[in-house]
């Protein structure tokens, strides 16, 4: 679609919204019932297009991507009635006799962005709440999925109205600056690096645009004295290395009391073993060559304790730990976004802050501890996004939490009635009884 083309399919929207069509409860409810439906209906070409982007088996796909897309619809659907109706709030005394309510309503034509590494629902996610917002939208996949944008072009291209919900493909270094540049979206939700979404707060700020920002960063796993070392073992080899690592929230680092080093790798060796090494059937694959390429170069930035083999045929890398870390490494600045995890051990609290305070405000935090005071003390006295006590990643999977980063790591949550929260302007109301 060429520039203009764009543009005017763009003001063809906003005219639409602002007709009034998509605001009502009737539907809200039929698109996302619409939306449920249509996946369902392309469940099996869905997992053909996840594996080929990423080789994802089913079970990954169903639980990160269409059945966390799933589950955000039948919240949206069991809640919506409740989420739009105004809400009563208290009136003061100046203003008496008096009712005063809060209003939901829709911003307008909202556009969403998303990444690669959960092609599906890093897009499908945001627009449920857009939806039951009572937004429209543009959708901007991944180019780097290609299978997967491929898909999403065809089940929103041959279920809903262009002028409703229209899914844009192409380079998006060159489509995201045409659209935002000519035109004034109502909100922008980016889900991706921080580096890039600078460059989209940037381009909002001219017209001020509002944003969500959901970003990267360095997410620590602290692993106290006390922890429950099989259990600490166990959850974080699953999530660290699920999608070949390739997840926002999976821990970047761990940062293990130098008491149980020893016996905690022991037993995170043999879960990795277990459910990745043995068995290359949940074991993903690097998005491309130059994802590969980054990682094989942090790889010699310290000492391969485990794991690590690389193959430049298919650009694969092996599960790896990794320790002693040089000073300075860009292992220890960037987020890895892949199978590889430092290891780093500490004995007193200040050096877990100084390691942390290094790449400060993190998306999540991570804390193993059967101990309340400890778990306390790490989660109020780190600045983070979200988080988990004796768990990894999971709690993203909680409607009732909102799910979102702070400073480099984002701003902004969504989720449940959080997405509504954030695709809706909330009207402040006053009514005064007729009296003179």
């Amino acid at each position: 679609m060429e520039s203009n083309s764009i543009v005017g399919h763009l003001v063809a929207m906003r005219n639409r919204h602002s007709s009034g069509t998509t605001t009502s409860y009737e539907w809200r409810r039929q698109q996302l019932v619409k939306l449920k439906e249509v996946l369902y209906k392309h469940e099996e070409d869905i997992y053909a297009a996840l594996y080929s982007d990423l080789k994802k088996n089913k079970e990954e796909c169903w639980i990160t991507e269409l059945g966390f897309t799933i589950a955000e619809i039948n919240f949206a659907l069991k809640n919506l009635r409740k989420w739009m109706a105004p809400k009563k709030v208290g009136t003061n005394l100046l203003n008496f006799p008096g009712k005063s309510y809060i209003l939901p309503e829709p911003l307008g034509v909202i556009l969403i962005i998303s990444p690669w590494n959960y092609p599906l629902q890093l897009l499908l996610a945001p627009l449920v709440g857009a939806i039951a917002a009572g937004n429209s939208a543009v959708l901007k996949p991944s180019e780097f999925a290609p299978a997967t944008a491929a898909l999403l072009q065809k089940i929103i291209g041959d279920n809903f109205d262009e002028f409703y919900l229209k899914l844009v493909q192409g380079n998006g270094a060159e489509v995201i600056p045409a659209m935002m540049n000519a035109f004034r979206f109502d909100h922008v939700f980016y889900t991706g690096s921080t580096a890039t979404g600078k460059l989209i707060y940037e381009m909002a700020a001219k017209n001020l645009t509002p944003v969500t920002l959901e970003l990267g960063g360095k997410s620590p796993c602290i692993i106290e004295s006390d922890a429950d070392i099989k259990v600490a073992a166990k959850r974080i080899a699953l999530i660290k290395f699920s999608n070949a690592g390739q997840m926002c929230v999976a821990p970047d680092y761990l940062l293990v009391h130098q008491s149980i080093k020893g016996v905690f790798i022991e037993e995170l060796i043999k879960r990795i073993e277990e459910y990745y090494v043995t068995d290359n059937y949940h074991y993903g694959k690097l998005i491309n060559a130059k994802a590969f390429d980054r990682l094989v170069a942090y790889l010699q930035q310290g000492t391969i304790i485990y794991g690590g083999k690389i193959n430049t045929g298919d650009h694969s890398i092996t599960p790896a730990l990794v320790e002693n870390i040089t000073p300075g490494a860009s292992l220890m600045k960037e987020e890895i976004f892949g199978p590889l995890l430092p290891v780093i051990t500490w004995q007193h609290d200040e050096e877990v802050y100084n390691i942390i305070g290094q790449n400060s405000n993190p998306l999540a935090l991570y804390v193993f501890t059967e101990s309340e005071a400890k778990a306390k003390k790490w989660t109020t006295t780190i600045p983070f996004g979200g988080g988990c006590i004796n768990n990894a990643s999971l709690h993203l999977t909680n409607h009732h939490l909102p799910f979102g980063g702070r400073g480099n790591s984002g701003m902004g949550v969504y989720h449940g009635h959080f997405s509504f929260d954030t695709f809706s302007h909330k009207k402040g109301i006053l009514k005064n009884a007729d009296l003179v």
